[in-house]
């Protein structure tokens, strides 16, 4: 992945035509260096939210393509659908997602906005970080009125746009006004309701979001509003900070949604904003029946939501990934209305470099024959590290087991504990199994380089040098993480599940020999090293290492000989 990321999210008006969508979506990978993510459209809505990420520079550059691609395409004398909206390209968010500070977004935000209001006509609103004044932050607030309220909008002085025609000429007429802004990554989610309401599905929007309802004498919704001493509406906060909500009735799929934004996922994550909303429809009578996330997540969201509903139920945090996954897309009901691709929809999983994960994807009878095979790499270090993988996993599974068993359970959070550590460990001895291979290949790719100058040479020697260095600390942590993992096999031999101790054993010997094989590729790496102090300083570790690695095994192994 580059060190320097944004990513942007932009909202088109259009949800219905494909042709048009495609065509919109095709110009953002017109742009070198601009990797298109995600195309998410919504006939009801006839909106569609594309999400793509890269360099600040090449992402701007996309983003003005498809905005002008918009413009060309889509009317918005025509435009009906349930979102809110005013333009063509409604919003157009920067999202800093690397290397990038929030600062920086809104400055990349202002540029592309002087350049669609000077070069495209369209009025421009800065919104969030990027906004000119503080009324201006909050989107609903530049939306207001939507399309139909432009004329008037435009004719304020106090809503004149930052950037573009303050008038409702023909052109703008067609495109509409943009809202171009910086913002934290925002995640929209849709609660599937089981009710036709969007009355009742407002109700529960307005119990849960931040701002609330205004309070109304008689009918909480059509009411007059109660007024304060300064003659301003009172109102009555919502449950839950950082969400944004409305409720709306969803043709296609015949029930009620609450649409929300949830803008900061670190105060409200997904699953306490899906939690909150089924307390709140319950209280109607209406009941939850999923949810639906418009665009994508970030992986750690869905995590989070599978440690909440796994700790519930009493039951173990420390299992792989790909469970808790599956387990918070069943707890969230994200599959409700239509399959779930976890490949498709978390951000982390797009943006995976394509071989980076190369041996830990193979299949065991692969692994082996990629192994056999007339090439060097994978070599032994990467086969120890993944026998060292194997060996906490067994005893990542016995405190499993232990969290599980019957009449243990005032018990589970202190083997789930222990299964959460090795898991941690196994997943880094896994990212060991292809970095011991990555080490080997930047050492060819060494021996590669010119050699025609005494500078070249000299350069040529240094680099080698280096990745060597790299190709010894590489199997020199596979040993530290396997030692380190004996922890958990020692515990679980103690007071694990007695009919599972014998894999704790196992788990032992996989370790050990982990970590002596590790110890082997250290060695051999060494030779021909010219830097003496490193040698020895990395030596001294591995020998101390070993010595650790047989003595715990010989305790693992004490402890489950005298209980077999």
């Amino acid at each position: 992945m580059n060190n320097r990321l944004i990513e942007c999210v932009p909202n088109i008006s259009e949800g219905r035509d494909r042709a048009k969508i495609d065509a919109i979506a095709a110009v953002v990978e017109t742009v070198e260096g601009v990797r298109l993510l995600d195309v998410d459209p919504g006939k009801a809505t006839n909106r569609t939210v594309i999400t793509f990420v890269g360099e600040p520079e090449p992402v701007i550059e996309a983003a003005y393509r498809l905005i002008k691609k918009a413009q060309e395409l889509i009317d918005m004398r025509g435009h009906k659908g349930e979102h809110p909206r005013f333009g063509a390209t409604d919003v157009c968010p920067l999202v800093p997602i690397s290397g990038v500070s929030m600062e920086e977004c809104a400055a990349y935000a202002k540029k592309l906005g002087e350049r669609v209001g000077s070069e495209l006509n369209i009025p421009v609103y800065l919104y969030e970080s990027a906004a000119s004044e503080e009324k201006r932050r909050n989107l609903a607030n530049n939306r207001s009125g939507e399309y139909e309220g432009l004329p008037k909008k435009l004719a304020d002085p106090a809503w004149k746009p930052d950037f573009g025609p303050a008038a409702f000429t023909d052109s703008v007429a067609r495109s509409g006004a943009i809202a171009i802004g910086a913002r934290n990554f925002l995640v929209a989610y849709n609660v599937n309701l089981n009710t036709t309401s969007t009355r009742r599905a407002n109700a529960i929007a307005f119990d849960i979001r931040e701002a609330g309802r205004v309070l109304r004498d008689g009918d909480p919704l059509t009411g007059k509003p109660i007024l304060d001493e300064k003659g301003e509406p009172k109102k009555v906060p919502g449950k839950l900070k950082a969400v944004k909500g409305i409720g709306w009735y969803i043709e296609e799929y015949g029930i009620a949604q609450l649409s929300l934004n949830l803008t900061d996922i670190t105060v409200t994550p997904v699953h306490v904003a899906f939690d909150e909303a089924c307390r709140s429809a319950a209280e109607r009578g209406i009941r939850v029946t999923g949810s639906e996330l418009v665009g994508l997540i970030p992986k750690q969201a869905l995590l989070d939501a599978a440690d909440f509903y796994l700790t519930r139920q009493e039951r173990s945090l420390g299992i792989p990934e790909r469970e808790k996954i599956k387990i918070a897309v069943k707890s969230l009901g994200l599959d409700d209305l239509a399959p779930f691709d976890p490949q498709k929809k978390v951000i982390e999983y797009i943006l995976e470099e394509p071989g980076s994960e190369r041996l830990v994807r193979m299949d065991l009878k692969r692994f082996s024959e990629e192994t056999a095979a007339e090439s060097p790499a994978p070599g032994g270090g990467s086969v120890a590290a993944y026998v060292g993988a194997l060996g906490v996993a067994l005893g990542t599974m016995v405190a499993n087991l232990s969290a599980h068993k019957r009449g243990w359970d005032d018990r589970w959070e202190e083997y789930s504990q222990w299964a959460v550590f090795g898991e941690k460990l196994r997943n880094e001895l896994l990212f060991l199994v292809d970095e011991d291979t990555r080490a080997y290949d930047r050492i060819i790719a060494c021996f590669g380089l010119p050699k025609g100058t005494d500078a070249e040479k000299a350069a040529r020697k240094a680099a080698i040098a280096e990745a060597t260095k790299g190709a010894i600390n590489t199997p020199l942590r596979t040993m530290q993480v396997c030692v380190e993992s004996m922890a958990l096999m020692k515990a679980m031999a103690e007071k694990g599940l007695p009919a599972s101790v014998s894999d704790a054993g196992v788990g032992a010997l996989c370790a050990r020999t982990g970590a002596i094989g590790g110890y082997l590729n250290v060695k051999i790496n060494c030779v021909g090293l010219e830097d003496e102090a490193f040698k020895a300083q990395v030596l001294e570790q591995a020998d101390a290492l070993k010595a650790r690695a047989e003595a715990l095994e010989a305790e693992v192994m004490a402890l489950t000989l005298a209980k077999v």
